[in-house]
């Protein structure tokens, strides 16, 4: 088959082409299948049959491809067949076997056959079944001799002929032939159309009814591609660095449709902003063929957006609904709209709703769109459609109108909870504010501008985007003039200073919550004053100033219960079990917390409820009680769904402390599963959402763990993905031995994550003790090659980086000291100090694996691991034998690679392996698995192939391989494979007789 030649990358579409390879698989076994593949024009059909026949060829079947036409009345018959006996007919492999079936030469246009009405020639009818019959019997000849894959594209434009020797061959030819005695091979067939074509009449539709029905045919329909697949094609096809709007744009427009992506991006430098010309032409053809009356349904639909509702359209449009309705049919038959189920229409693809509406004529457009908001304000319900009536105002150049919807819509979208929706309206009335006369802003109830923005900033930050939330609260500080309320003015700062505290700004965020305090007098209190000064007490605590945020907070409880401000006493309380006594994790902290969870909810206040939730969660997590903290969590993010807030900092931090606690405690397919299902929506959330993913692929083993950590780093500074990064950077450097890279990565980690006033990061006592992991091996290993001065070096330097982790530990970032992790860490960082200064120390281990006892599964094998290095080094060898099985149990559970290889090769070289039982040796010693894993690593197969061969993942082969090397007592796969040939211990091959 000539494979078409992509300039584009293949992107997504993994399960579709592991069901099609599956499908591949079975017909090689000997079970024929065939598979009819849907999909709208552009979404990527012939890319995904491209790709598998690719895969296919690679893999030894014979690929033949035919293509049906489009010829409109005059069709070919038999084109795709003909085409792909044509491709048989060169290749001279298979030339015997077209010569056995004399009668397919007439496809072909040869004389093969005989001349109708010649003697003993069939004809009519049964000519052509003996016909289909030839071609079903060469097709299975052609099986025999090769695994055979038939592609056929584009049923939709398929010739009558063609679509009937489908049928035959897919329900009474090759699919339906038993397969003998099952060792041989069978077809399978891939056909593809597009579904956006097949009209009521179209001839395919009732063909297809029929097939779908038959046991060995499967439908698979191609979905459009998700965002971000659409999203990583735009930025394959392009060298150049795209803007992130302009992806934004392409991938809101194209839905999952890579064809219109590519047209999209191809017209971004034309400088126009719409839809492509010679796209809009394709998607113009089928509406120019419409009657007049249908073309101006489908203009005036286009107006109207994506959807439109039936009754808006009739009195829109201004037909009769005789009229109306015969246009409509028109419309829906030729797959131009959609009748939904609510009675509305919807264009089939919102780029033919563009290319429609980029047709109209300017003042037919504006005409339409003010009718639009007209008809809307009309039928009330005012919230509801106030989003489209300020669409539609704005469009007809009605700004004064186009203001005050866009403000009910921003009322409508706080109302339901959707602060994205809301921060977009918000930013639409400033956009107006200064195009929109006076008069018109002087309404009853109208906000003022510096108001304004402070709601806007309220509404991005719920929605997740820290960084514009400071940028309206300072353009609204620059409105503040001499003549501005005080109180506002002292809610613009204590406003910036919060938002500058999500953006990790904390001496700015300190001194501008010490202004706001200052400009508002502490007695009478007022609730502003209280709101200021619970804002400068997270500020105070933020900076290290304990002091002051433990006196402010107490006092401005007291002025909180005074004037009964609920919600002000529940963040205040939050905020007082966080630096007073033992903190949140303490009994009296929790009480605080509890009560503070109950005020809130009472007051309806679901931000301070989640930081309640997210207090106590933490609490449990530096108390070491892990399952506890996950009820917590789930409750928090609940509480977030149902308030539209998932979005807002709290949840997003819940939902990373969740992640965290699934993958110490050790369900990592969980933590996966979750981080997947979950993922947040903004992109500057990529820290918490997929850190504790990053540390399951490490400890996997998994190639682009580095590439990933990496892209964190990129772009603005981020303190979550900064310590993610550094936390996983570290790590793999320490994985791959390079001391100097681990502590490089340390150091550079703890300065960005240090604050303005120098406290270092309660994480430094875990970078710490990773880094001294990698510090610890160089000493020894320069101590066993003699190089005292090397040794030395390394010394020095465990001893430099020591003393921080444990100041950063005892005090911690709260000023309270860190609680069962931490001190875990701690302990683990001074074993490895004295392993690097004077050898592996037994007794450091042993308080070190004690210490991770409180529940971390995967450092308390690795803990163990060293533990049984420092055993074995003190000829413990039973004791370390036990921390070495203990250590590779978990691994194995896990599937944590590479830790399971390191405990493996230390069993090995120590001989700690346990003696095989009585009466088991050898191959006995294996299980049936590990018998069939044996006999392939002799033959020198590569984990990955052994996989392949066995049906298995690469992964599990090389578990099973680390499971035998370990019962031989082999050091590598060569000696096991010689113990294996010397010892007879290999099982006979599936096809040999035992």
């Amino acid at each position: 088959m000539s494979q078409t030649v992509f300039a584009t990358p293949f992107i997504g579409r993994e399960e579709e082409l592991a069901r099609l390879s599956g499908v591949l698989e079975r017909a090689r076994g000997g079970e024929a299948r065939a598979v009819l593949i849907a999909g709208d024009a552009g979404v990527g059909k012939t890319r995904v049959l491209d790709e598998i026949a690719a895969r296919a060829a690679r893999s030894g079947t014979t690929v033949l491809t035919g293509h049906c036409v489009d010829l409109g009345d005059v069709g070919l018959p038999y084109l795709p067949f003909t085409e792909i006996l044509g491709r048989l007919a060169a290749d001279e492999r298979f030339t015997a076997v077209l010569d056995a079936h004399p009668l397919v030469g007439r496809l072909l246009g040869t004389d093969a056959a005989p001349a109708p009405g010649a003697a003993g020639t069939p004809s009519g009818g049964e000519g052509r079944l003996r016909l289909f019959e030839g071609m079903a019997a060469l097709l299975a000849d052609l099986s025999d001799v090769t695994p055979l894959l038939l592609v056929l594209e584009d049923l939709h434009w398929a010739d009558q002929s063609s679509r009937d020797l489908l049928r035959f061959l897919l329900s009474r030819g090759f699919l339906q032939r038993p397969s003998g005695d099952g060792a041989g091979h069978r077809p399978a067939v891939f056909a593809s159309y597009r579904a956006d074509d097949l009209h009521r009449r179209h001839p395919l539709r009732p063909l297809l009814a029929e097939l779908v029905r038959l046991p060995a045919v499967d439908r698979l329909e191609l979905r459009p591609l998700a965002d971000a697949e659409v999203t990583r094609l735009l930025r394959a096809l392009e060298d150049r660095p795209l803007p992130d709007a302009t992806v934004h744009r392409i991938v809101e427009r194209a839905e999952g449709n890579a064809f219109y992506a590519e047209e999209l991006l191809a017209a971004t430098g034309s400088g126009t902003g719409g839809v492509p010309s010679g796209l809009a032409d394709l998607l113009l053809i089928r509406v120019e063929q419409l009657p007049e009356t249908a073309q101006q349904v489908l203009r005036t639909a286009a107006v109207a957006g994506r959807r439109v509702d039936h009754d808006l359209l009739r009195d829109a449009v201004g037909l009769p609904e005789d009229e109306l309705e015969a246009a409509l049919r028109e419309a829906v038959g030729r797959q131009l709209l959609v009748a939904g189920s609510d009675g509305g229409y919807a264009f089939r693809h919102a780029l033919a709703r563009e290319a429609v509406y980029a047709d109209l004529l300017p003042g037919e457009r504006s005409r339409l769109h003010g009718a639009f908001a007209a008809l809307l304000a009309a039928r009330g319900r005012r919230g509801e459609t106030a989003a489209e009536r300020a669409h539609h105002y704005r469009a007809s150049h009605d700004l004064g109108e186009a203001l005050a919807a866009s403000l009910e819509a921003a009322d409508h979208a706080q109302r339901v909870g959707a602060p994205a929706e809301e921060l977009r309206h918000l930013e639409a009335v400033l956009d107006l504010w200064e195009s929109v006369p006076a008069t018109a802003l002087a309404r009853d109830g109208s906000p003022d501008r510096v108001t304004l923005m402070l709601r806007a900033s309220a509404a991005a930050a719920h929605a997740g985007e820290a960084h514009r939330a400071v940028s309206l609260t300072r353009a609204a500080l620059a409105g503040v003039g001499q003549d501005t309320d005080p109180e506002l003015a002292a809610r613009v700062r204590y406003t910036l200073a919060g938002n500058l505290m999500g953006v990790d700004s904390l001496t700015a965020a300190f001194a501008y919550s010490s202004e706001a305090l200052a400009m508002i007098p502490a007695e009478p209190p007022s609730p502003t004053w209280v709101w200021a000064a619970a804002t400068h007490v997270l500020a105070a605590r933020q900076v290290g100033d304990f002091a002051t945020a433990l006196r402010v907070a107490r006092r401005a409880l007291r002025a909180a219960e005074r004037l009964d401000l609920t919600d002000a006493r529940a963040d205040l309380l939050i905020s007082l079990a966080n630096v007073e006594g033992g903190g949140r994790s303490s009994e009296e902290g929790r009480a605080r917390l509890k009560e503070a969870r109950e005020l809130a909810r009472r007051g309806g206040n679901a931000p301070v409820e989640m930081r309640a939730l997210f207090s106590l969660a933490m609490g449990a997590y530096e108390a070491g009680e892990l399952e506890e903290c996950l009820p917590w969590l789930a409750e928090g993010l609940d509480r977030a769904r149902r308030a539209g807030l998932l979005s807002s900092p709290y949840p997003t931090e819940m939902r990373y402390l969740q992640l965290l606690v699934l993958y110490t405690l050790g369900r990592w397919d969980e933590c996966l599963r979750t981080a997947a299902a979950d993922l947040p929506v903004q992109p500057a959330s990529g820290g918490y959402a997929v850190g504790p993913a990053l540390y399951v692929g490490l400890a996997r083993g998994e190639t682009r763990v580095v590439e990933r950590a990496r892209a964190l780093l990129e772009g603005r500074f981020d303190w979550m993905a900064t310590l993610v990064a550094g936390i996983t950077l570290t790590d793999a450097a320490v994985w791959s031995g390079d001391a100097e890279a681990a502590v490089a990565r340390l150091r550079s980690s703890v300065e960005a994550l240090t604050d303005d006033a120098g406290t270092l990061p309660d994480a430094t006592v875990r970078l710490t003790a990773l880094a001294l992991a990698a510090v610890a091996d160089a000493a020894e290993g320069a101590r066993r090659a003699g190089d005292e001065a090397t040794a030395g070096h390394w010394s020095a330097v465990a001893t430099e980086l020591l003393e921080p982790a444990r100041a950063a530990t005892l005090r911690g970032a709260a000023g309270v000291p860190q609680g069962p992790e931490g001190h875990a860490w701690l302990a683990r960082a001074e074993a490895e100090w004295k392993w690097a200064t004077v050898g592996p120390d037994p007794v450091a281990w042993e308080r070190t694996v004690t210490a991770f006892g409180y529940g971390d599964a995967y450092e308390l094998a690795r803990c163990r691991l060293r533990y049984a290095h420092a055993l074995l080094a003190a000829d413990r060898r039973e004791d370390a034998a036990a921390q070495a099985r203990a250590a590779r149990e978990t691994a194995v559970r896990l599937g944590a690679g590479p830790l399971l290889e390191r405990t493996d090769a230390l069993i090995r070289r120590g001989r700690l392996a346990d003696p095989a039982p009585a009466g088991r040796t050898g191959a006995a010693a294996l299980t049936a698995r590990e018998q069939d894993v044996l006999r392939l690593l002799a033959l020198g197969r590569s984990n990955r192939q052994i996989g392949e061969e066995l049906f298995i993942s690469g992964k599990t082969a090389s578990v099973h391989v680390s499971n035998i090397l370990a019962k031989l007592g082999a050091a590598s796969r060569t000696e096991a494979a010689a113990m294996a040939h010397r010892n007879h211990l290999l099982p006979p091959a599936p096809d040999t007789p035992a």
